[in-house]
């Protein structure tokens, strides 16, 4: 018996990426990529290898889309949903790296149509803008993402802030840590409201991201939702293998912060094989030993039934 097809379908207007549809899925698998930019299309032909049809979304910076990561409408997400659902998919999943996990767990927030989410290197709470808005403006700083037109609650950076290095590269983990620190009530306010979140959760960080410490935000998740009643599964390793660090070139003049910096071209050193899309996931194994791709394909896959 022949295999069932898979069509590979670029998507623009409203709902904008590739579409890998995999003939009779019942699963469907929104693929987000983070503030590269980058439609993770290689991301989502594994999931359609698996069964799944599968939409790597191009949610910033394409034609008639915001430019940045700068208030972002959760509805081109909701859109997202639509869109797998009238392909004929009950259970809709969400894969997301980095700034994507962020909009990945604010999805699954406001619409419980998401069965599942598996959140790479993600982030417990809402940051401020990555790159310009609509209006071509970075700064002022803005929150990320809207919800009916209202900016969500964002925790600010500081301007100021030092570079700090590992092993050579420029790492934003102290900005974070020293942003989430500086600013308490404001993290308080753009915690990510994951204790909400209906869908099951597969957390995948590792202990040495020298971008931001995802494995503290997971770790933060997954007690929240606990308290809640709530299990979440979290892949993780505390090696210093899993290092995530970026080389760009520092932001200048009086209105840029360290932020904007992310949007800009860079070198991702990675102490095991893997590029910048795959460090938390190619460099990561579980309890078991087994690779993250292996366990990743096959938790989401479950979680999601």
């Amino acid at each position: 018996m022949d295999e069932p097809a898979v069509t590979e379908e670029i998507l623009s207007g409203g709902v904008a990426g590739t579409l890998l549809r995999y003939a009779d899925a019942k699963t469907g698998v929104v693929v987000l990529g983070g503030s590269s930019g980058r439609v993770d299309v290689a991301r989502a032909r594994l999931f359609a290898g698996e069964g799944a049809s599968a939409l790597a979304l191009r949610w910033f910076g394409g034609e008639g889309q915001i430019p940045g990561i700068c208030e972002i409408p959760l509805e081109i997400f909701f859109a997202a949903t639509d869109h797998v659902v009238g392909l004929g998919c009950r259970r809709i999943v969400y894969v997301g790296t980095s700034k994507g996990a962020e909009a990945a767990l604010l999805a699954a927030v406001h619409d419980p149509r998401i069965d599942a989410v598996a959140a790479i290197s993600p982030t417990s709470v809402v940051w401020g803008n990555i790159g310009p808005g609509d209006d071509g403006i970075s700064w002022p700083e803005r929150s990320s993402w809207t919800l009916k037109g209202v900016p969500l609650p964002f925790v600010p950076t500081e301007p100021n802030w030092r570079t700090s290095h590992v092993d050579g590269l420029v790492s934003y983990r102290g900005l974070f840590e020293h942003c989430l620190a500086s600013f308490e009530q404001e993290a308080d306010k753009a915690a990510i409201r994951v204790e909400t979140i209906s869908a099951r959760l597969v957390l995948v960080a590792g202990g040495d991201d020298a971008l931001w410490p995802s494995l503290d935000f997971a770790r933060s998740i997954v007690r929240r939702r606990e308290d809640a009643g709530k299990t979440t599964r979290l892949i993780s390793s505390l090696e210093p293998a899993t290092a995530f660090s970026c080389r760009v070139k520092p932001p200048h003049g009086p209105h840029c912060t360290p932020m904007a910096a992310m949007t800009k071209p860079m070198r991702v050193s990675v102490k095991k094989p893997g590029n910048s899309s795959g460090t938390c996931c190619r460099a990561v194994s579980d309890e078991n030993g087994r690779p993250v791709p292996a366990v990743l394909l096959s938790s989401v896959l479950v979680a999601a039934q």
